[in-house]
């Protein structure tokens, strides 16, 4: 169990599958465990926040233990984050078909049930694997692992890993990629990084879609902008809408200047697991 949002990640919850467009698998629903609060509230609180740490901790070290892996292939991994519903599938299905033939990519797709965005990704042809979380809201850094070998990616390939959508507790979890980037739609209110500041002080680039709905919502660009400023005064910005196309040249522009190491075979050889 994930002590840091009491989310289920026991082993039986968890299932990674390999999908290709000609073969697609369901995943089982499977059975989790709730935390119980008992009448010992101070102990059982300071029971939490040690598990939580230790949970962090050891996450971080094999996010670490990650990144050797992507350095080693000279592969760049993008974590995308949002709510539901922000378009980070649509966003994918049509950056990998616009630069098929510029870029190899791969996927890793988090959801807690279906092989559904698996599915939608396969059918561009571009190599994906499906982390089923079971009861668990995100991904951590052992399933993206796990996940790495059973996908294989390119050498000197981008890696997108669509997390489960949910802006709370992603934030917390370094899988070892080398940008995060965090999605937010017109759809959405305009005050969403000041709910969650968490996961837009971690984030490198923030995309603005469904820009041309813009008109028929009541969302603000600017004042979006400005309140994830007052959080990450680092932070970049794209406004684009998938379905329309706008904006769609500046987010590939983007992706062509991040940094793919060479590949160092001597590291490769020195972490097979």
């Amino acid at each position: 169990m994930c002590a840091t949002c009491g989310c289920d990640h026991s082993e039986n919850g968890i299932n990674i599958t390999r999908v290709s467009a000609e073969v697609f698998q369901p995943m089982a629903s499977r059975a989790g465990y709730l935390l119980q609060a008992n009448s010992h509230a101070h102990s059982v609180l300071q029971k939490v926040v040690q598990a939580e740490q230790d949970i962090l901790a050891r996450n971080n070290q094999l996010a670490q233990h990650n990144r050797i892996h992507f350095d080693a292939a000279g592969v760049f991994v993008i974590n995308l984050v949002s709510s539901p519903g922000s378009g980070k599938t649509a966003l994918l299905e049509r950056t990998l078909r616009d630069l098929q033939t510029a870029l190899p990519f791969a996927v890793i797709e988090g959801d807690l049930q279906t092989t559904n965005d698996a599915n939608r990704i396969a059918a561009t042809g571009a190599p994906v694997v499906q982390i089923n979380t079971g009861k668990g809201c995100h991904l951590d850094a052992d399933m993206v692992h796990r996940a790495w070998h059973e996908l294989n990616p390119p050498e000197r390939s981008i890696l997108f890993i669509e997390n489960v959508g949910n802006l709370v507790c992603p934030a917390m979890f370094d899988l070892g990629e080398h940008a995060r980037v965090a999605i937010i739609s017109v759809t959405e209110g305009t005050d969403k990084p000041l709910k969650y500041p968490d996961m837009f002080a971690s984030s490198q680039l923030c995309i603005i879609n469904k820009i041309d709905l813009l008109t028929y919502t009541d969302f603000d660009v600017q004042r979006a902008r400005a309140y994830c400023r007052q959080i990450n005064p680092m932070i970049e910005f794209i406004e684009l809408s998938v379905t329309k196309g706008f904006g769609m040249d500046e987010w590939y522009a983007w992706l062509k200047k991040q940094p793919r190491h060479s590949v160092t075979r001597d590291k490769l050889s020195l972490c097979t697991n």
